[in-house]
């Protein structure tokens, strides 16, 4: 029996997708960021592996989350710690 070792370029794809939103983010949490609908912000982990990193914002949900599209995974709610804007 034969082991597949092959490592996927998507696999290293979607960690430096992941540590550019962190890197792109603001740390100073103590600002709080008014979201608005439409706008399409960084997802700072994503819902599965084959999702995009970005997400659509469509309405509140609550205070501090938002119910999101999210390409190739679909709607979702998130939490505004999970996210920040898109440069």
């Amino acid at each position: 029996m034969k082991l597949d070792t092959y490592k996927s370029r998507v696999d290293v794809q979607l960690r430096s997708v992941k540590s550019i939103a962190y890197a792109s983010c603001p740390l100073n949490w103590s600002t709080k960021i008014e979201y608005e609908a439409s706008t399409w912000v960084q997802l700072l982990e994503l819902p599965s592996p084959y999702s995009f990193g970005e997400a659509l914002l469509l309405c509140q949900h609550s205070e501090d989350e938002w119910i999101a599209w999210i390409p190739d995974h679909g709607e979702a709610v998130l939490h505004t710690s999970q996210f920040c804007l898109s440069r």
